[in-house]
This record gives structure tokens, C-alpha cells and sequence, in this order.
């Protein structure tokens, strides 16, 4: 289609892919010629179990319709092998989109620290390893995207979400710093704050939660 903006030739790591918008991104990317790594540990949106299934559906899909893709079920923890997959399979990294992320909906009150430092650990300590293992090819080919996720939660509070919106709110000054110390190696960063009436979380706790 003529005017279309396009990636060939880029390759894109996209965390939390094999569902909602993390899927959006990994298929549209897929779609638009980019080489796409579809990260997904497979669990439940409260961080349980894992499961091969989500990025490999999402893979399949993507090749289904003419694209190129690899699926990786690494926790983000372990943003090194993420990325690494993205080197081994297409010998580069041009984008990163830290999507990942779980919920311990929970009122202050009744939080422990569990609730809290997994919290921490997905949203801040996950974008950030992965953020990490990415930099040093991206100042090395002097190019570089970061898009990292925020939600409306973080900037303006939601009940019985302290720990996310903590987290969430976190990732505009990490990527507000990230942005400043990229830019003279053309590496630019970005923040979104998505919002929607229903979400991929709340179709799987079902039309009561809504």
C-alpha cells in the first residue's frame, strides 16, 4: 500500500506479546516487515504458572500472514536472553517494547510485601533488564527505540492498585531519563499510558469484573 509506513529489515522485541496489546504491536510490527521476537512467559495476569502457548500462537499468526517470527518465554527478569534471542535469531535489535506485566490488585491495607515486589519486579526491574541488555547494541548501530507502558493507574491512581500504579507511574522517569541519555546516540524513548474500557486482564476474570 502505497504510503505504508514500514520496518523492513528491522527487528522488534515485543515483551508480553502473546495477548492484548502486546499481541496488537507483535502482529502489526509482523505485518509491517519487521522481524518481531514475541516474549510471553505464558502465566495469568497475576503472574502464576507459565506456558509455551500465547507466543507461539502469536508467532504463528504472524507467519501465517507472510511475516517473520520467534517466540521466547523468558520472564523479563532475564531481559539478557530476551534480547539475546533477537541476536542469535535475526542479528540485531532496532526496537524494544516493554509491554509485560501482571496485576496483585489488592487495598493498601490488606498488601504485603509480596504483593509489592512482584509488582516492582515485572513492570520496573523487568523493563529495565531488558532495557539494559538492549543499550549496548543500540549505542554500538547508533539506533535505537524504547517504548516502555504506563497506564492512566500510574498518572492518576486507581483504587486497591497502590503497587501498580507505583510501578507504572515509575516508568515515565525511567524513559523521561532514558530519552536524555540516548539521544546523542540516536536512541529515542518513549512512554504510553494506555486506557480502554476493557482489557485482556478483565476478559479473563470475566464480565463481573467490569
Amino acid at each position: 500500500m502505497a504510503g505504508q509506513l514500514r520496518f523492513d529489515g528491522q527487528v522488534v522485541v515485543v515483551t508480553g506479546a502473546g495477548g492484548g496489546l502486546g499481541k496488537a504491536y507483535a502482529t502489526f510490527f509482523g505485518s509491517r516487515g519487521a522481524s518481531v521476537v514475541v516474549n510471553d512467559l505464558g502465566g495469568s495476569f497475576k503472574g502464576e504458572g507459565t506456558s509455551t502457548k500465547a507466543a507461539d500462537v502469536v508467532v504463528n499468526e504472524i507467519k501465517a500472514a507472510g511475516g517473520k517470527a520467534v517466540a521466547n518465554y523468558d520472564s523479563v527478569e532475564n531481559g539478557d536472553k530476551i534480547i539475546e534471542t533477537a541476536i542469535q535469531n535475526f542479528g540485531r535489535i532496532d526496537v524494544l517494547i516493554n509491554n509485560a506485566g501482571i496485576l496483585r490488585d489488592i487495598s493498601f491495607k490488606n498488601m504485603k510485601d509480596e504483593d509489592w515486589d512482584l509488582i516492582m519486579k515485572v513492570h520496573v526491574r523487568g523493563s529495565y533488564k531488558c532495557a539494559r541488555a538492549a543499550w549496548p547494541h543500540f549505542r554500538k548501530q547508533k539506533y535505537g527505540r524504547v517504548i516502555n507502558t504506563a497506564s492512566a493507574a500510574g498518572l492518576f491512581g486507581s483504587f486497591g492498585q497502590c503497587n501498580y500504579s507505583a510501578a507504572k507511574l515509575a516508568m515515565v522517569g525511567f524513559t523521561e531519563t532514558l530519552a536524555k541519555e540516548g539521544a546523542k546516540y540516536n536512541i529515542l524513548s518513549n512512554v504510553i499510558a494506555p486506557i480502554g474500557k476493557r482489557n485482556v486482564w478483565q476478559a479473563e476474570r470475566g464480565p463481573g469484573f467490569i
